[in-house]
């Protein structure tokens, strides 16, 4: 391996984001934290989903549903059901308890309990949910839609370097981070941790999707400029972090 004088990007970052190098939080110096959740967007529809505690899903046994993990790029064309939809979100972002203005406990593992993440739907294939671009409201478990755009599957494929099988998925999970949340605690660290949290929600997804007869394939490869356009961030201040998608499984992979 050639050597360099200077580190690339990503070991610069590892090098600057160490303990040392790290300054006072804002919390530490007595800053507002920032809110719990992003405001819901004025006059855009909300739809609510089907309650966690009501919805009857299929036991699965856990070694089982390890074992049969594995990327799915094939589905079928039958679509999830809303209470389908309802089951994946809380087991990906899904809140137990809010704690105050202070926290809130979920589904998933956060550094510091700051659930840094938006999630983004696109919904292709899902019963009583029109096609297009969705948020999910996890403190109201209820989703409000952003844009209907018929050619916004197709978009999304494209920004992420013309993988097609996400414009046949029934739905794609697109995460945000909002990093404020993460870096008002830990300053630069915490983006370390936004990066740690977006394994530990995809792989729930995974796993609950073993349940429901679902398929998923994680994504990473998008142009994050496009991808902040089309959902209506700066990229900045939110910016995705991370995507899958989602649908029936089918047979090849």
């Amino acid at each position: 391996m050639a050597e360099h004088s200077f580190p690339g990007t990503g070991q610069e970052f590892m090098e600057r984001t160490k303990y040392r190098f790290l300054v006072r939080s804002d919390q530490e110096n007595g800053l507002s934290q920032p809110p719990l959740e992003l405001p819901k967007v004025p006059g855009a529809p909300v739809i609510n989903l089907p309650k966690p505690s009501g919805l009857v899903i299929p036991p699965t046994d856990l070694r089982i549903a390890i074992e049969r993990r594995h990327s799915v790029r094939v589905y079928e064309k039958t679509p999830l059901s809303l209470e389908e939809l309802s089951f994946l979100l809380w087991c990906t972002q899904g809140i137990k308890k809010v704690h105050g203005t202070q926290a809130t406990f979920r589904t998933v593992p956060s550094a510091g309990a700051r659930h840094a993440f938006e999630t983004y739907l696109l919904v292709n294939d899902v019963d009583g949910l029109e096609p297009g671009l969705y948020r999910f409201l996890a403190i109201s478990h209820s989703l409000q839609r952003i844009s209907i755009d018929p050619s916004i599957h197709i978009d999304i494929a494209h920004a992420c370097f013309d993988q097609d099988f996400i414009m046949r998925c029934g739905v794609a999970f697109l995460w945000t981070a909002v990093p404020y949340r993460m870096t008002w605690r830990y300053g630069e660290r915490g983006y370390r941790d936004l990066h740690l949290d977006a394994g530990h929600v995809c792989q729930n997804l995974y796993l609950a999707a073993e349940t429901v007869g679902c398929g998923v394939c994680a994504i990473a490869a998008f142009d994050d400029d496009v991808m902040a356009s089309l959902l209506g961030i700066d990229g900045i201040n939110q910016f995705l972090i991370y995507l899958a998608t989602v649908g029936k499984a089918g047979k090849a992979t």
